[in-house]
């Protein structure tokens, strides 16, 4: 499971789809409708924000709206839309490690994209999170 700290913007047609199909899972996991994935490091932020279900319904709904942008028809009654929502943090060196991670998957499976994003010079990041100073997040798994 990988939920993205980066904008979805960025995401070739099967990782956007991949994101989400696997976010819609970590709501499940959250709305204790399945019994896998409980523990799964990505969920840790979610869990340690003011409103979990707020917060990974918000997640979607930027998944949604760029999967708008793109013409697919991704089901909007699958989240609660979310007007505001307090931010969750993400360091710096997490979304460095996430670009960088994204790069070498495009760079097999999608060489437009790849082209596309390699030459980004800042990040923009998924709204649902506010950029600070740091290391890759204790959560992650390298």
């Amino acid at each position: 499971m990988r939920i993205w700290s980066l904008h979805p913007q960025y995401l070739d047609a099967k990782g956007l789809v991949a994101l989400w199909r696997e976010t819609l899972l970590a709501k499940n996991v959250l709305e204790e409708k399945t019994k896998g994935y409980k523990n799964h490091p990505q969920l840790i932020r979610f869990k340690q924000s003011e409103n979990a279900l707020q917060s990974i319904n918000f997640y979607l709904k930027i998944v949604w709206e760029e999967a708008c942008n793109r013409n697919y028809n991704f089901n909007k009654s699958k989240f609660v839309d979310v007007v505001s929502i307090e931010k969750i943090t993400v360091n710096s060196g997490q979304l460095k490690f996430e670009m960088n991670h994204l790069l070498a998957k495009l760079k097999k499976r999608d060489p437009k994209s790849y082209k596309q994003v390699k030459d980004t010079s800042s990040c923009k990041i998924h709204p649902l999170f506010k950029l600070v100073d740091g290391k890759i997040e204790n959560w992650e798994r390298i």
